[in-house]
């Protein structure tokens, strides 16, 4: 679900990728549906690969992703405009154990409105994981 969205520095949003060329990514942007090539110069993320610390250990985006979609029955999240202590207190209810220290207001705003585009656009389907295993399953 996760490995083609992409953060880039820099740049407003999330990225869906379009495809891959020798120097870049040709991406288009969730909000404004306009493509253009991230060259490798450019911090590119993967959402796949970004977790999220909690006073424990580290904890997969897809899976604070879930939490919240279930929090929500698969609604928008709270603004992320909201004010600092309404996000830190919304965050709280999905991750209670979430490093208070390591995680930063910045973080929290950006996961919630990377949550809303998602949602949004149609892009929280958690059960990818169970229906690839599926087939696996029927064969034995």
């Amino acid at each position: 679900m996760l490995k083609d969205i992409l953060a880039i520095t820099g740049q407003p949003g999330l990225f869906k990728m379009v495809s891959k060329g020798n120097n870049s990514v040709i991406v288009e942007s969730l909000l404004t549906r306009k493509r253009f090539p991230a060259h490798s110069s450019t911090k590119i993320i993967s959402l796949e690969d970004i977790a999220i610390f909690t006073v424990t250990a580290e904890v997969p985006l897809k899976e604070v992703l879930k939490k919240i979609a279930e929090k929500e029955n698969n609604q928008p999240a709270i603004d992320h405009k909201a004010s600092s202590n309404e996000l830190r207190n919304y965050f709280k209810t999905v991750l209670p154990d979430y490093d208070e220290d390591r995680v930063y207001i910045s973080d929290i705003k950006k996961l919630v409105q990377w949550y809303n585009i998602l949602q949004e656009n149609d892009m929280l389907q958690f059960e990818e994981a169970d229906d690839e295993k599926a087939p696996e399953e029927n064969n034995q």
